[in-house]
């Protein structure tokens, strides 16, 4: 059956007809739906990890057990899975197992803009890159094969491009594997340095065997052009550009396979054309090997190596006509990102901005009290990093800092890499105040169930972990509660917190506005014959309320009444609309 589908549900269909019994994967945008979208099947168990080193041991758990397996992470996800990564090209695999890995250039939603494709090659296993949610079906499915056939965990690279683009796949039914059974080699699968060193020779055979497969690959294709002057080698995103700039003018050596690569396709197909063009997002890993195969892509054709391409970009590149589209007259005011309305955050990093503290930040909607009016917020760095961060500047400023300085991080945050960090904290004695902004859910990312929300991905309970409890576990004597809506309370607790000698943990605990069993207060509106136009209201940021004519103005289909402005308004011209009785 023909279906229109997203790149990221596509990859999700080739694991189900692929036969995939265990997914595990931590949510990381542009690769968050394809663990969503396989967790409709009923065939396929499917759970969030608290971090995406767990997701890449469990699904490795679940090779060994002999069922194909699969784990989905971004691009900076698979940095916190290297070390499990590293070892299983050495261990192999029992069942299948992919790794799903999504990059996103352009940083839609990301921190840096890594190529994954460096982990292929370092780590010494194959990469799969499919161009189209047609190819993102089949390629899961031809990864299971090459990792049963090679003895090897297989990483299938999307971008946000092809992940969240659509196009047509053809569908078909599921294939039921019979689980293989689990055979106890201890050769294999203990990686002590005795049996690490003779699995090496295994790996470098393996990735000659790779590569001759790649030779003659089907995913790596010639398309014939019409003049030979250019030849272009690309992958990914980047081929739908190149095609639809030239058309088949060109020849296009077409890339499925993003390593190993096939060194006599390269030789043969620079052979046949006057000039070698490579066109590739990020880094020049296909240009450099070229270059060492001794190919000398054209400098002439300048592309950039940050960015996300676009066809404009590769018609420009490539000095080809292609239409530029129409644009708009009046040009668009920009929209930068803000808390929305009623966003639990935002009453706390007010009263932090207030406090004028050094601030601590991590990964998540939260990152953006960094933006101005709140600009409550001096360093982002990658998950969990905030609580490591504050216990070594507090290790270095000592009195100077302790008593000002704070680190944030969120619920799902936490439990993905904040607890040791946490630990550290308790167990070296760092006068250090730590606030979870535990909001109940994984925000960043569209609302995906986590460790403390007590939950599974299907939305039935689950096990639940109690941020309290868990801190006085850890040695904190000093734990507290607020609500951040009440900005009197959040202000009194950060004070006593930082005026405390000692490690403390705030917990600033309300639901995301935008979950939908959240019950919010009829919207505010405002008394403009109260309001003096102090502006006060608006050092908060929140989208619902603008100036007009010189008087505050709330937007009431935006209004979700939380009473922070309220709060601000020294002339008391904020009131509720709802009717009394």
């Amino acid at each position: 059956m023909r279906e229109l589908m997203l790149g990221n549900a596509a990859v999700a269909r080739g694991l189900y007809e692929a036969g995939c019994a265990v997914i595990s994967s931590y949510p990381g945008t542009p690769s968050t739906e394809i663990t969503e979208e396989a967790a409709k099947y009923d065939e396929i168990y499917c759970e969030w990890a608290p971090n995406e080193k767990v997701a890449m041991e469990t699904a490795f758990g679940a090779c060994l057990a002999g069922k194909r397996s699969f784990c989905a992470m971004k691009h900076v996800g698979l940095n916190v899975a290297a070390d499990p990564l590293f070892t299983m090209a050495y261990t192999g695999v029992n069942a299948g197992m992919v790794i799903g890995v999504a990059d996103d250039p352009g940083m839609h939603s990301s921190q840096n803009e890594q190529d994954s494709r460096h982990y292929a090659r370092a780590a010494k296993v194959p990469m799969l890159e499919p161009s189209d949610s047609a190819e993102a079906l089949e390629f899961a499915k031809l990864a299971y094969e090459l990792s049963e056939e090679f003895d090897t965990p297989v990483l299938l690279k999307m971008c946000t491009r092809i992940a969240h683009s659509q196009s047509i796949v053809r569908t078909s039914e599921r294939v039921e594997r019979d689980g293989k059974p689990y055979e106890k080699n201890i050769a294999k699968y203990v990686m002590m340095p005795a049996n690490a060193i003779r699995r090496h020779p295994f790996v470098e055979e393996r990735t000659q065997k790779l590569q001759r497969w790649a030779e003659t690959a089907p995913i790596n294709r010639v398309e014939e052009g019409r003049d030979h002057k250019l030849g272009i080698i690309t992958s990914s995103t980047s081929y739908q550009y190149v095609k639809e700039v030239c058309g088949d003018t060109y020849p296009v050596l077409k890339l499925g396979m993003a390593w190993p690569l096939p060194d006599q396709k390269f030789i043969d197909f620079a052979k046949s054309v006057e000039e070698l063009v490579v066109v590739e997002e990020l880094d020049p890993i296909i240009s450099d090997y070229c270059a060492a195969l001794g190919l000398k892509p054209s400098g002439e054709y300048d592309f950039p190596r940050l960015g996300e391409f676009s066809q404009n970009l590769v018609a420009d590149r490539l000095t080809h006509t292609f239409p530029m589209g129409r644009a708009l007259e009046d040009e668009i005011p920009n929209r930068p990102p803000v808390m929305c309305a009623g966003c639990p955050h935002r009453g706390l990093f007010y009263t932090l901005s207030k406090n004028k503290c050094t601030v601590l930040g991590d990964i998540g909607c939260y990152t953006l009290g960094a933006v101005a009016p709140l600009s409550a917020m001096d360093m982002t760095l990658c998950m969990g990093g905030s609580i490591s961060a504050i216990h070594g500047f507090n290790k270095a400023g000592g009195a100077e800092t302790e008593g000002k300085t704070v680190a944030v991080i969120g619920d799902s945050t936490f439990m993905h890499s904040g607890m040791t960090g946490l630990a550290n904290i308790a167990y070296n004695r760092s006068n250090s105040t730590v606030i979870i902004l535990d909001n109940s859910i994984t925000g960043m990312t569209g609302h995906q169930q986590n460790p403390t929300t007590g939950y599974n991905i299907k939305g039935d309970p689950a096990g639940k972990i109690d941020l309290e409890s868990l801190c006085k576990a850890m040695g904190f004597n000093r734990v507290r509660v607020v609500d951040p809506y009440d900005l009197k309370a959040c202000d009194t607790v950060l004070k006593e917190e930082l005026a405390a000698a000692e490690p403390s943990v705030i917990i600033s605990r309300r639901p995301c506005a935008l979950l939908k069993y959240v019950k919010h207060s009829a919207p505010l509106t405002v008394d403009t014959g109260k309001c003096v136009g102090c502006k006060s209201c608006m050092k908060i940021g929140c989208p619902a309320i603008s100036m007009k004519e010189g008087k505050a103005r709330v937007d009431a289909t935006l209004c979700v009444g939380c009473g922070v402005c309220q709060q601000l308004c020294a002339v008391k011209a904020f009131a509720s609309t709802k009717k009394e009785g």
